[in-house]
């Protein structure tokens, strides 16, 4: 009898899940069930979507499921029965479960503002796919939007409304934006660049109301004139959507609790991605989620029983036309032990460009980029693999570090070595695309369809098509295949 697999949640963990389980094959069957009424997507193309440089077909997520895999969407579910071992959705069926998983994601923060319950209809979260709709549907009469939060996303959203010619202020309470990931020089070269990318900033300024009517919104600031708008965007943060697992019993914190093979407190149940608390921590990022997603396949189809979740060092990207930011570990070194650490920064606000470097070790500990560095993707490679930095610092600094991903003409992927990470999102090796290269995807897009590389956050998308350019270039024997590919595809 085969077991069934029942994955709550369609979005980019549950759908990543349910491929995983489909390529590993076994005697299992997987039914998945999405509350919303649409295939999976990619969230993090979203703000792309908002600026309209692609369409909604270029945000659904093409994953290969096939038979043995069932796939509900629009069926919110409303209760688990543990003891029955059965999920009930909100149009009232029953659907057993061997083992159950929870990918349920998070929800979009409403702040406990007077004016915000209900929320009135020029005022618009944004994490869905409906939330993108809503807001490009109010957009379509508007002159001026105001974004509050001046987080990652608030950003993206912010610079994807301006893209469409709006008049666009970000609010945010802190003195200086993304200060979860930057310092406040960092911050402040940000919003100059945004700025001259159309984008204002209003800083340091609590949000205490809203008003909204027919004619629009106003946003109420503490000790500061209000601001009016057509729009009001709220990208305050998410929280993790517990909801169901608390109401089954299940270890609740910040998120559901769960062990290194992703289980939570009832052994035939686990969750993954954004609603997934592991040693304490929640993720918010699509790289571990679908890391964890690759641990469960493992574990339920027996491919690796002894699989094990093991986090890895997380990297921000901001990459906006106009803005390309990487941020990752620890500059403020809140977490370094005692003893010596180099510091090393560089700014030039004209330009739009900030650079901080943290050694300890020589080894990087932080860092901030910001701006046109082709030295990137050589700082990501250093933090991620925990390699020794260069003796010439300035080289990381300045941007002209040997090595390096093939972020401008002087760069060579030749120098990568090949356990390089190029696909952070879906851990795809520089190895791995020489190795599908030779086995026969002589494109860039090919490459991303046999390895996944670029599907994720996108940031990639530059260095897989600088390496496929390569390869085209070191093997002339390929050189007419290549051109033939483009010929019959152009």
């Amino acid at each position: 009898m085969s077991e069934r697999i029942v994955v709550v949640g369609y979005g980019m963990a549950g759908a990543r899940l349910a491929a995983e389980l489909h390529a590993r094959g076994g005697n299992h069957s997987v039914t998945v069930l999405g509350a919303e009424p649409h295939r999976a997507y990619n969230r993090i193309m979203l703000s792309t979507l908002l600026a309209g440089r692609i369409g909604e077909p270029d945000v659904e997520l093409v994953e290969a499921i096939g038979p043995g895999v069932g796939v509900r969407t629009g069926a919110a579910v409303t209760a688990v029965d543990r003891a029955a071992r059965e999920v009930v959705t909100d149009d009232g069926e029953r659907h057993g479960y061997d083992h159950l998983v929870l990918a349920t994601g998070s929800r979009a923060v409403v702040p406990p503002l007077p004016g915000l319950a209900p929320l009135p209809e020029r005022v618009v979260p944004f994490r869905t796919l409906g939330d993108c709709r809503r807001i490009l549907a109010a957009a379509e009469g508007a002159r001026r939007v105001i974004v509050l939060g001046g987080g990652l996303l608030g950003l993206e959203a912010a610079r994807g409304l301006a893209a469409r010619g709006l008049d666009v202020t970000v609010v945010h309470p802190v003195g200086h934006l993304m200060e979860r990931q930057l310092d406040p020089p960092a911050g402040a070269v940000l919003a100059g660049t945004l700025a001259g990318l159309g984008v204002r900033s209003r800083l340091g300024v609590p949000a205490t109301a809203v008003t909204a009517d027919a004619d629009g919104v106003r946003l109420h600031l503490g000790d500061a004139e209000p601001l009016d708008a057509d729009l009001l965007v709220l990208c305050c943060g998410v929280r993790p959507d517990t909801a169901l697992a608390a109401a089954a019993g299940l270890a609740v914190e910040r998120g559901v609790v769960v062990d290194d093979r992703m289980r939570t407190s009832d052994r035939r149940i686990s969750a993954i991605g954004d609603c997934a608390q592991h040693d304490g921590t929640l993720t918010g990022l699509v790289a571990p989620a679908w890391a964890q997603a690759r641990v469960v396949a493992d574990v339920l189809t027996g491919a690796d029983p002894l699989a094990r979740y093991r986090p890895r060092p997380a990297v921000t990207r901001l990459k906006a036309a106009g803005i390309d930011l990487a941020a990752m570990g620890d500059v403020a070194g809140t977490g370094d032990p005692d003893g010596p650490v180099e510091e090393l920064t560089f700014a030039d606000p004209a330009r739009g460009t900030y650079a901080r470097l943290r050694i300890r070790d020589e080894r990087l500990t932080g860092a901030i980029l910001l701006g046109d560095n082709p030295a990137v993707g050589t700082v990501v490679q250093l933090f991620d693999r925990g390699a020794p930095v260069p003796a010439d610092r300035r080289s990381l600094l300045l941007g002209r570090a040997f090595g390096e991903m093939p972020a401008g003409p002087a760069a060579s992927p030749a120098l990568m070595p090949d356990a390089a990470t190029v696909c952070r999102c879906n851990d795809v090796s520089k190895g791995a695309l020489v190795a599908c290269w030779r086995a026969g995807a002589r494109t860039a897009a090919a490459l991303s369809a046999a390895t996944r590389a670029a599907t994720g956050c996108g940031s990639c998308r530059d260095a897989v098509a600088g390496i496929a350019g390569w390869l085209a270039e070191a093997d002339p024997s390929t050189t007419d295949e290549v051109r033939e590919t483009v010929e019959v595809g152009s």
